[in-house]
């Protein structure tokens, strides 16, 4: 249960939080998947092509999160290194997709279900905010686009501040930027690495949404968004 007695701000992970970037991603690459005949090129069908894109993209940022890449890196190698593992090499037709990609998928308005019900609810007692790893030039443009920026008083971008989830600077400028200590923070997030470790290596409180049930961690969790108000129930 969340301790409620000195808790004013509730911050939240974007991108497969909130926003549905499985959902969002997977339309706009199923397009370009076609557009650009992938399935000749590469022997495959699409949902076997998106399953190591997917897995190539999550292990990526990882790096990207600890700095190990960059952003440039990571733009230029999820794609191209998908494409490797199936035996296709064309570097300038993985970069063309990376920035068809870029331009095209902010504008996804899939969201997590019960995303908008719990913003509502939640947004009654407590100043509501975003703190993500997203490259700034697109969050901006989900946020805008499926109309959220009311709900959040402020959105801090690893980019923006020179810091990325899980290190504990970003927590701190977090603080800093609403005014308040670590004992009025609680955050939630699907990353158990970046959003949750992070928090609480931060003194914030946390609650994990593990829609996939893992059982690898023990905290604070809900499987789905509907869940996390019961959290807040006296």
């Amino acid at each position: 249960m969340v301790q409620k007695q000195n808790l004013q701000h509730i911050f939240f992970d974007l991108d497969d939080t909130i926003w549905d970037f499985e959902k969002n991603s997977e339309g706009i690459l199923s397009k370009l998947f076609e557009e650009h005949g992938l399935q000749h090129k590469l022997q495959n069908d699409f949902y076997t092509y998106f399953t190591a894109y997917k897995k190539k993209n999550g292990e990526l940022w990882q790096l990207y999160n600890t700095k190990k890449i960059t952003k440039d890196e990571l733009r230029k190698r999820r794609f191209h290194e998908t494409f490797l593992q199936f035996g296709y090499n064309d570097f300038d037709l993985s970069w063309a997709i990376s920035e068809s990609y870029l331009q095209r998928s902010p504008y996804g308005t899939e969201l997590k279900k019960g995303a908008i019900e719990l913003l509502e609810t939640l947004s009654e007692n407590y100043k509501l905010h975003v703190i993500t790893n997203g490259f700034k030039e697109i969050q901006y443009i989900k946020l805008k686009q499926c109309d959220l920026g009311k709900y959040f008083d402020a959105v801090i971008i690893s980019e923006e501040v020179g810091h990325n989830k899980p290190n504990i600077e970003i927590f701190r400028e977090a603080e800093r930027l609403v005014n308040t200590s670590k004992e009025a923070c609680l955050m939630i997030g699907d990353n158990f690495e970046t959003d949750i470790q992070g928090a609480k290596k931060a003194g914030w409180q946390s609650i994990w949404y593990n829609p996939q049930k893992s059982k690898r961690y023990q905290t604070t969790q809900v499987h789905c968004l509907t869940e996390i108000v019961t959290h807040f129930k006296t």
